[in-house]
């Protein structure tokens, strides 16, 4: 009986100490009971570089995405963004029946909480073209309105120019859309060889959304361009990432000297970026490498074991980023299979004798058909 009674004056005394009563009884929830929670991503610096967390490509109801802008600057803080840009189409507005279309007015509405949440909001846009060419983004842009916003009669290049004479950064929008592969039948095109060899072009999506545009990294490569990830989400990021199950989603991350948009910028310009998409990350060799060995780390010998005369070292390799790293043995004598999950440890074992283990990581690709490579030291 004391038991029971106990029970519902727990049960009355929280439900009043979340919940209070206006003068016509109204019953209002005690809303700083229920702090708003920011996921933190954590990925690591390296070489004086510190890693932003960004997505460069989304839409809201100022083209043809179906939300307000405030709600993509509280997605990106929830989900741990650093930078973000709004990017809706130019040329493309199918809400302009209940919207007043006017290109600046995304970034207007969002420009004042992304300061208070210590957001970096970039403005952009989205040039929007027939396939091929496709779509451009453009950020770091100045006045939308001097777009040219006729799809059908201005010239592909032109409207893409429009962009880079306010200096903006450009890059090419999933160079593969409405291929059904993953790496496709797409192909290099004049207009972007135009546009790279007058330094108009900047970057390529390498993963939009879930897709992954593997001759798109190739492409980044051999061209020193920046290696790009983004949503380009149209309705709420919820919906289409499960993050109560660890997911997180697609972006770029980009190495910068400082958390500012000019220090964004500069690292873009130099290509200094990896795409992340679900448990894969892309980009340039020299990038992928340093990010992997600032997230991984391996013990010394914690134990050692002697049979048939050969011994055996034990070592713990932690994995102390957000990112995955599946692992599979090239060259040397030990554990032939690893994976590394977020935050997490794993125990391998190595003949004694070995300076290091060789591993390819099957989940970090430096091109379309190649594996980054990386040495385990043995200590």
């Amino acid at each position: 009986m004391f038991r029971t009674r106990l029970l519902v004056f727990l049960f009355i005394f929280s439900t009043f100490y979340c919940y209070a009563q206006d003068d016509n009884g109204v019953m209002s929830m005690d809303e700083s009971r229920f702090p708003k929670k920011r996921q933190i991503i954590r990925i690591p610096g390296f070489d004086g570089y510190q890693t932003l967390k960004c997505d460069f490509h989304m839409h809201t109801i100022f083209s043809d995405g179906q939300v307000w802008p405030t709600i993509r600057v509280q997605e990106a803080w929830q989900e741990g963004l650093d930078v973000m840009a709004i990017s809706d189409h130019i040329e493309y507005t199918p809400h302009s029946k209940d919207v007043v279309v006017d290109h600046n007015r995304a970034y207007e509405i969002g420009e004042d909480m992304a300061a208070e949440n210590n957001i970096i909001l970039i403005k952009g846009n989205e040039i929007t073209r027939n396939t091929p060419p496709g779509h451009f983004n453009a950020i770091f842009i100045g006045d939308s309105k001097d777009y040219i916003a006729d799809r059908d009669n201005a010239k592909d290049k032109q409207a893409v120019m429009k962009a880079a004479d306010q200096e903006a950064f450009i890059f090419w929008n999933h160079p593969g859309w409405k291929v059904n592969s993953i790496d496709g039948s797409y192909e290099w095109i004049d207009l972007v060889d135009e546009l790279l060899k007058e330094k108009v072009l900047g970057g390529i999506e390498v993963f939009n959304g879930f897709k992954f545009y593997k001759k798109a990294l190739d492409w980044c490569v051999d061209n020193n361009l920046a290696v790009m990830g983004s949503t380009d989400m149209h309705n709420i990021v919820g919906y289409s990432y499960n993050f109560k199950e660890g997911a997180h989603r697609s972006m770029t991350l980009v190495f910068a000297k400082e958390r500012t948009a000019q220090s964004v910028r500069e690292a873009l310009e130099e290509g200094r970026t990896v795409a992340w998409s679900t448990k894969y990350i892309a980009g340039k060799e020299e990038w992928v490498s340093k990010l992997f060995y600032a997230s991984v780390e391996v013990s010394p010998v914690f134990h050692a074991k002697t049979r048939n005369e050969k011994t055996t070292n034990y070592y713990e390799i932690k994995n102390n980023s957000d990112l995955y790293f599946e692992m599979e043995l090239k060259s040397g004598k030990g554990t032939r299979t690893v994976t590394l999950y977020p935050q997490s440890a794993q125990v391998i074992s190595a003949t004694e004798g070995q300076e290091k283990l060789t591993y390819e990581v099957v989940t970090a690709f430096v091109r379309s058909d190649k594996n980054l490579v990386v040495d385990i030291p043995l200590k």
